[in-house]
């Protein structure tokens, strides 16, 4: 199939591209021309922390899949993102690699439980990191390369910034922040630059198995009665980027879950 050229010569920095819903976003942006940086946090493991799904592409084996498509269209980073010096530096090469930044999308984050009396400062530092910390300084490293080229960022959320769910508490409130993030710096990056927010609900069954039992559970709760699928995402992160009169906006894409809570 013949590639789109809808960004052709435009730049796109993914963080946590090398695994799932990241994978899917960089794929897209570079079907459509654009060329792609590759974040990661480790070549072989996903950023969350958890060992690489079995369906997933490592960020190696991602930039060789974009490069033997269009020879010379992308490059892979490491960079730990609760780390300022990795964070700068990240943005510093991002806007240099192909000499301009267009697009930034923070999907790096972790996930997982901490229940109440469990709590410790290493799940504050890592879930805050991941899911504030970094989108707010990389989005701050980026601002100069972007308001260049009148760029974009977009956050993926998720539905539990505003619906918490049960033991994730710390989880559910750096994604809140991380809304009220989108709508601040949209205020601030303005008029140059437009960010806005994705908040999926049930893309992707997390890697951690589920049972049938728990599958279902979920799925009673949503009124599509069905999860979503990549694409669901991948659609709207192309809307947003080519309609110039959004910023500060959060889309749902949940199939209506956040409707019977």
């Amino acid at each position: 199939m013949a590639e789109k050229q809808l960004f052709a010569g435009k730049t796109a920095l993914v963080t946590g591209a090398a695994n799932r819903i990241g994978a899917q976003i960089a794929r897209t942006l570079h079907q459509n021309g654009a060329n792609l940086i590759i974040h990661h946090r480790h070549s072989s493991q996903n950023i969350t922390g958890n060992t690489s799904h079995a369906s997933s592409l490592n960020a190696q084996a991602l930039e060789a899949e974009f490069n033997s498509l269009r020879p010379g269209s992308s490059i892979r980073y490491q960079a730990e993102l609760s780390d300022i010096a990795d964070i700068e530096s990240l943005a510093q090469k991002s806007s240099q690699a192909f000499g301009q930044l267009d697009i930034l999308v923070n999907n790096a984050s972790s996930f997982y439980s901490t229940p109440l009396g469990s709590i410790t400062e290493q799940d504050w530092t890592d879930l805050l990191g991941s899911n504030l910390k970094a989108p707010l300084f990389l989005s701050q490293a980026c601002y100069p390369a972007l308001k260049q080229t009148k760029g974009c960022i977009i956050n993926l959320l998720d539905i539990y910034a505003t619906s918490p769910l049960k033991n994730y508490s710390l989880y559910c409130s750096a994604k809140a922040a991380n809304q009220m993030l989108v709508k601040s710096l949209a205020l601030d990056m303005a008029p140059e630059v437009r960010i806005n927010g994705i908040a999926p609900g049930a893309i992707l069954w997390p890697e951690a198995s589920r049972s049938d039992e728990e599958q279902q559970v979920i799925l009673d709760k949503i009124p599509l009665q069905k999860i979503g699928h990549l694409d669901n995402i991948t659609q709207t992160v192309l809307f947003l980027i080519n309609n110039d009169y959004i910023t500060g906006e959060v889309i749902t894409i949940d199939g209506g879950r956040l409707l019977s809570n």
